[in-house]
């Protein structure tokens, strides 16, 4: 069956853990993008039966409702393999400071393969304060806005000094690779001083620190595999532009992409719903305090292609239980 013989379907969608440009020092660690394929009958009848368990005098439920403690046995029954979101549902998790020194190591070296080995060193290696400054100067390096009246060059400065900062533990990293991918850093100066110039005379149409337009991409791929055609259906968001939408149709290769206002659309809702509970669980898990029953509900919905480069909680988030 060609793509044009399939039946539109409208995938609902929506975010959680948005920070904008501040990948490195916002408010949470993970991002989440959910997506579900549930009818509006069904996503209604859910969105009741959450209402009818929780019994909350809220006019607005979000997942933090279904968080806690209190509320547990309705979380594990939205997640079950009984409940209503179970096959047709999908989560793209994104590693914020993974995603982030990828982007810069792929960007100044041309090849992100380096941001393995630099986040699993870390600061475990480079010590907490080392680490931090890096990712701060990072960060600074990739952001399209920088500080009012700033001199232009200042964030070039601060990234080679972090650089150089982390390459005086070289010698005492037993993984050559590490110590390899920052004398590369170290010498592209000039590569960096010339997108930092790019920046500030044109900020690019997709921001390069913004895990949103990928993560909508991923989603796509995802819904569209079996040659569905695909509208999706998405709580509004600023970085959702005209502009953005159509290279999102272009690139994604979807039909359209609608934005509403989440409270109008129960499957958005639920989307909501999944997207905050993913984030809240996933951040658990690759901070060391994971909750073995929800990330054992959690990881039938996540993205294996996410980006995420923490070793020990990819096992735990991508892995499926073997009976």
């Amino acid at each position: 069956m060609t793509r044009q013989q399939h039946t539109e379907v409208e995938i609902a969608c929506d975010e959680s853990g948005s920070d904008g440009e501040n990948l490195t020092g916002g408010n949470t660690d993970v991002f989440a993008h959910a997506s579900v394929d549930v009818p509006l009958e069904s996503a209604a009848a859910a969105i009741r039966e959450i209402r009818d368990r929780i019994r909350s005098p809220a006019e607005e439920y979000k997942a933090n409702h279904l968080l806690r403690e209190k509320h547990r046995a309705v979380l594990e029954w939205l997640l079950a393999p009984s409940g209503p979101l179970h096959g047709r549902a999908y989560v793209h998790l994104t590693e914020k400071t993974f995603f982030m020194v990828e982007r810069v190591v792929d960007l100044l070296l041309g090849d992100p393969a380096g941001a393995v080995p630099l986040c699993r060193a870390g600061a475990g290696a480079f010590g907490a304060e080392r680490w931090k400054q890096f990712l701060a100067a990072a960060n600074a390096l990739l952001r399209v806005r920088g500080e009012a009246g700033a001199d232009p060059g200042a964030p070039v400065d601060a990234f080679f000094r972090a650089v150089d900062a982390l390459a005086e533990q070289a010698p005492e990293l037993r993984d050559r690779d590490v110590a390899d991918v920052l004398k590369l850093l170290g010498g592209a100066r000039t590569r960096a001083a010339d997108h930092r110039a790019r920046l500030l005379a044109a900020p690019a149409l997709i921001p390069v620190l913004n895990p949103l337009l990928p993560a909508i991409v991923g989603t796509a791929a995802y819904w569209s595999a079996d040659g569905r055609a695909v509208v999706l259906v998405h709580d509004r968001q600023n970085m959702l532009t005209e502009e953005r939408i159509e290279w999102l149709k272009a690139a994604a290769r979807i039909d359209g992409l609608r934005l509403v206002v989440a409270r109008d659309d129960t499957r958005v809702q639920l989307a909501d719903f999944l997207a905050g509970i993913a984030r809240s669980i996933a951040s658990h898990e690759l901070n060391g305090r994971g909750d073995a029953t929800l990330t054992a509900l959690l990881r039938p919905y996540v993205d294996t292609r996410s980006v995420w480069g923490d070793e020990r909680s990819r096992e735990q988030l991508f892995t499926p239980v073997r009976n």
